[in-house]
């Protein structure tokens, strides 16, 4: 037994690959269409997809709600998981990144279960609140600009019902987030891309920092982090 986490290298990730990636073969066409596009990076892990169809199997939520869609990776990986009168709320500012989501979710047969809400996300969860009343879905998945998630998470609460699933990714944001990792450590992982690293990336590992934090001590909630992809928070509400 160990006492710690496993650290993974690039010959045990290829080994984990062979013996659990299962990705349905939309998905591999989906993530092939976006690797070569301008922020491919936001997309989740092939195995990162796979544990979320698994938790929607386990969980069988009714009502899904996505913070962050970009071209669908997530959302199709948790539609294609889903009971067939479930029904999925897709939050996002891009029309350009979702027009290719609702391409796949057409292709999946998901067009008519998936709704798209275009617009800042914040605002959106507030009118679903108001619209729908509090405890009114079953699962919630953050994944859109960091420095909003502490707002994304207090939503999503009163979103929930009791015993309602709320993921939240990139927790461990590019192994960015000990807090023994300064500013001047952040620059210089990207000596190519010093203005992105200032005004995107530091900006979020403090947002990031702050929200774990609050989150481990929120008793509302019980939780785990995992690293999965790039760190996934699972937390049921109380």
């Amino acid at each position: 037994m160990s006492a710690s986490t496993i650290r993974m290298t690039d010959r045990l990730d290829a080994y984990l690959v062979s013996v659990s990636d299962r990705e349905p073969a939309i998905l591999a066409e989906l993530r092939a269409e976006t690797r070569p596009m301008k922020g491919a990076g936001m997309q989740i892990t092939p195995l990162q997809g796979q544990f979320m169809a698994l938790l929607v199997k386990l969980v069988g939520p009714r009502r899904i709600v996505e913070v962050g869609t970009f071209t669908g990776y997530s959302s199709l990986a948790m539609g294609l998981a889903m009971a067939p009168d479930a029904r999925m709320t897709c939050l996002d500012i891009s029309e350009d990144w979702t027009a290719i989501a609702r391409r796949y979710w057409a292709k999946a047969g998901l067009a008519d279960r998936i709704d798209l809400v275009l617009g800042p996300a914040a605002a959106s969860m507030e009118r679903l609140l108001a619209a729908d009343g509090p405890g009114t879905v079953d699962m919630v998945f953050i994944d859109a600009d960091k420095e909003n998630y502490a707002t994304y998470w207090e939503h999503a609460l009163a979103l929930l019902r009791p015993g309602g699933l709320v993921l939240v990714d990139n927790v461990l944001f590019q192994s960015n987030v000990p807090e023994d990792i300064s500013d001047a450590d952040i620059l210089a992982r990207y000596p190519d891309s010093p203005d992105f690293a200032r005004n995107v990336m530091i900006p979020s590992v403090h947002a990031i920092r702050a929200f774990n934090r609050a989150v481990h001590a929120d008793d509302r909630v019980e939780l785990s982090m995992l690293p999965v992809g790039d760190g996934l928070t699972l937390a049921v509400k109380r």
